[in-house]
């Protein structure tokens, strides 16, 4: 699992082991990391070509210090500086005794297009709104692609939000970050996540003294020790009965999908809801699913899926799932038909355009902000909000939120929601939490995704599904050490 804590928490956590340390011992801890990183991604330090962008303060220290110790290994350094009289002075006397040279911004073009490594270090964690003035310069140079080396950005690309994951300016896009001690929602979180490359995380031992985390990222661990798991004694009763309410004459395939991401995702028994002409085709492709007309006509269920190409005229249906006092996922055309407030586990499932409508915003303004806009919303209906996209963020009522890191841009593609509304759906009836249903369901449909694109290319939501069982199947291998 990765920890995510906001800036507030890392600085106390820093104040509270650098008292702890000789002065300049944690920040050594850092650029021994940053250095380490470096050196891999060169093809050999010595005669390297290694570029400084240094801001004010300790991001910037980080950086000098660091080309400072490339230098002593027969690298070429040199630095901008953004804020000269307000540079880090041990990092800046280190790197101009090992040899580094400083360069105007005037010059930075042919410096930036002959370096083989640019060093990010123009704003911190303490940095907010986006870059100006020449650092704005700089970063559209890197953005235009006017450096042939890679970029890595120390801690985190400058003039994104730390704790927001928002691009409010002008901001770096690197290669790599290498950041220290814990997580930042800027790295986890879109769209600023998408400026950070790949990450490399540095321990510089801060874990003992950061609180318990409201934003985390789950891995396989996690979510293999989450899933349901059936005992000895199980009947199809007590793993879980989940009703579907899903499709329409317009739209029979998301019936069909839903219940087959249903039927994956552990539950005992899956119980379709909805016209008798779709439930035909249901039938056809899932003969273990069993079929009704309405949700009263279909049998005892301990969770709903709604929602999925439901299409118009079905509202007296979705108010009868939704007031049934039981579990309920909600999806598509479901979130039409929202209460006032849910009293019951509940987990809905907007995309950014639907999650607009809902708040009466512009659908920009919620992929700008999506953190912000997910938990707002995951407070204003008492639900649990997963908020599908390029980084999917469920977010709970009471301010938690899991990132989900295995979100591909294969599921861009149709149905592929109406198999995550059933099988998170089936998750919730197989006893999760709300919370851990949206995770679970999340982390599984995006490894689905991912086999399905290794194995077909341009896969569709039925090749995704079908990849659902090996998936499932290797997670509870981590478990069970097969």
């Amino acid at each position: 699992m990765i920890a995510v804590h906001t800036v507030e928490e890392i600085r106390a956590a820093e104040k509270a082991l650098m008292a702890q340390l000789p002065a300049g011992a944690l920040m050594q801890r850092a650029v021994a990391g940053l250095v380490t990183v470096c050196a891999r991604l060169l093809d050999g330090v010595y005669g390297a070509r290694v570029v400084v962008l240094a801001g004010a303060g300790s991001n910037g220290g980080d950086a000098l210090w660091a080309a400072a110790r490339l230098a002593r290994r027969g690298a070429h350094a040199q630095a901008f500086l953004l804020a000269p009289e307000k540079a880090h002075a041990e990092g800046l006397a280190a790197f101009r005794a090992a040899g580094g040279r400083l360069v105007e911004p005037a010059g930075a073009a042919d410096a930036l297009a002959e370096a083989d490594l640019v060093l990010d270090g123009i704003l911190g964690i303490g940095g907010r709104g986006g870059l100006r003035g020449d650092a704005a310069l700089l970063a559209g140079l890197l953005r235009a692609g006017r450096t042939a080396g890679a970029v890595v950005a120390v801690d985190l690309p400058s003039g994104v939000d730390p704790d927001t994951g928002e691009t409010p300016g002008a901001h770096v896009i690197a290669d790599h970050t290498v950041t220290f001690g814990t997580g930042k929602a800027a790295l986890v979180v879109d769209p600023a996540a998408a400026a950070a490359g790949v990450l490399h995380p540095v321990d510089i031992g801060l874990e003992p003294y950061l609180p318990e985390p409201r934003l985390t990222v789950l891995d396989d661990a996690d979510v293999a020790v989450l899933l349901p798991d059936p005992g000895r004694e199980s009947d199809k009763y007590s793993r879980g009965v989940v009703g579907v309410l899903a499709g329409s004459g317009q739209f029979p395939g998301a019936a069909v999908l839903a219940v087959g991401g249903a039927l994956h995702g552990g539950a005992g028994m899956v119980r379709y809801a909805g016209p008798e002409s779709v439930a035909t085709e249901v039938r056809a492709r899932w003969p273990e699913a069993i079929a009704g007309l309405s949700p009263d006509a279909v049998g005892r269920v301990q969770a709903w899926t709604v929602g999925s190409g439901l299409g118009d005229g079905r509202g007296d249906d979705v108010h009868a799932a939704l007031g049934a006092g039981l579990p309920v996922l909600v999806d598509a055309d479901g979130l039409r038909w929202l209460p006032e407030r849910f009293t019951g586990p509940a987990v809905l499932t907007p995309h950014a355009g639907e999650l607009a409508r809902l708040l009466g915003v512009e659908r920009a303004e919620v992929e700008a902000r999506r953190l912000h806009h997910a938990r707002q919303a995951a407070q204003r209906w008492n639900a649990v909000v997963l908020l599908k996209g390029s980084t999917t963020v469920v977010a709970a009522p009471d301010g938690r939120v899991r990132v989900n890191p295995t979100g591909t841009s294969a599921l861009a593609s149709a149905g592929t929601g109406d198999v995550l509304a059933g099988l998170a759906g089936s998750l919730l009836a197989g006893g999760l939490s709300p919370f851990d249903a949206g995770s679970v369901g999340a982390y599984l449909h995006g490894l689905a995704g991912r086999r399905a694109a290794a194995s077909s290319g341009y896969p569709s939501a039925g090749d995704a599904l079908a990849e659902l069982p090996g998936v499932v199947r290797s997670l509870r291998g981590v478990v069970g050490g097969g």
